[in-house]
C-alpha cells in the first residue's frame, strides 16, 4: 500500500493537479503519506514541491488530530534536518513546519518561536541563504494564517531587520509578514521598497508567481492600508 501511495503522490504531483492531490491525501492514511511529500520538498523552484508543502501541512493537522505526538515527532525530525549534525540540507523544512502551524494551532503555539529562532543571528540562525528564505516565508504564512501568534512572539521586532536586507527576496518576505502582521508603523519602510524591480518567485494562496519586491511592498502596503 505504501509503493501504491507513493507512485499516486508522484504521479499527481507532476499533473501539477493540488486539488486532486489535496483530495487524495484526505482518502489515505496521513502518516503514510508524509514521506513521499517530503521527498518532493528538495525539488527547489518547482510548483510540485510547493504543492507537497500545501499538502503536508493538511496531512499535519490530520495527524496531529489523531495523536498529537505523532506530529510532534515529525516537527522534530523536520528540525532535526535543520541541524548541521544531521547530514543533510533540509530542504524545505522550514516551509514544511510553517504549513503545519497555518493548519494546526497547537503546533502552531508549540513551534513558532522555533521558526522564528533560525532567522536570528543569535538563536538557531540558519546560515544558507535558501534555507533562512525558507524560514522568512513561513514567517509570513504565519502571519497570514495566524496573525495572532506571530505578534504574541514578537515576530516582528526581528522580520524588521530584513527589510534592509541585500537579498531582494529575503526584503519582499519581511514586508509581507509585516502587511499580513498588520504592522502599520513599518509602512513607511516598507515604502521606501517600492522603487526596488528586482524579480523573485513567490508561492502564496496555493499560486506560484513571479514578482518584483516592489509588487510585493505594494501588496503589504495595501494590506496594512497605509
Amino acid at each position: 500500500m505504501s509503493r501504491k501511495i507513493r507512485q499516486e503522490v508522484k504521479a499527481i504531483l507532476k499533473d501539477g493537479d493540488l486539488l486532486h492531490l489535496l483530495e487524495f491525501v484526505e482518502t489515505v492514511p496521513p502518516k503514510k503519506v508524509v514521506q513521499p511529500l517530503i521527498q518532493t520538498f528538495y525539488k527547489t523552484d518547482s510548483l510540485q514541491r510547493w504543492h507537497a508543502l500545501t499538502a503536508f501541512g493538511r496531512v499535519m493537522n490530520r495527524i496531529a488530530g489523531a495523536e498529537m505526538e505523532d506530529a510532534r515527532i515529525i516537527m522534530r525530525r523536520l528540525m532535526w534536518s535543520l541541524n548541521d549534525e544531521s547530514g543533510g540540507i533540509g530542504w524545505g523544512a522550514p516551509e514544511a513546519m510553517a504549513e503545519a502551524m497555518a493548519n494546526n494551532a497547537v503546533l502552531a503555539e508549540e513551534y513558532s518561536r522555533i521558526l522564528l529562532s533560525y532567522i536570528w543571528e543569535e538563536g538557531n540562525y540558519l546560515e544558507y541563504l535558501p534555507l533562512r528564505r525558507g524560514a522568512l516565508w513561513g514567517l509570513m504564512r504565519l502571519a497570514q494564517s495566524r496573525p495572532d501568534i506571530f505578534n504574541e512572539i514578537d515576530c516582528a521586532r526581528l522580520v524588521k531587520d530584513y527589510l534592509k536586507d541585500n537579498d531582494a527576496e529575503s526584503r519582499a518576505l519581511a514586508a509581507l509578514a509585516l502587511g499580513f502582521a498588520g504592522k502599520k508603523e513599518f509602512c513607511d519602510e516598507i515604502a521606501n521598497m517600492l522603487s526596488d524591480r528586482r524579480m523573485f518567485k513567490l508561492y502564496l494562496d496555493m499560486e506560484l508567481r513571479e514578482i518584483s519586491v516592489a509588487d510585493a511592498a505594494a501588496m503589504a502596503l495595501e494590506k496594512l492600508t497605509c
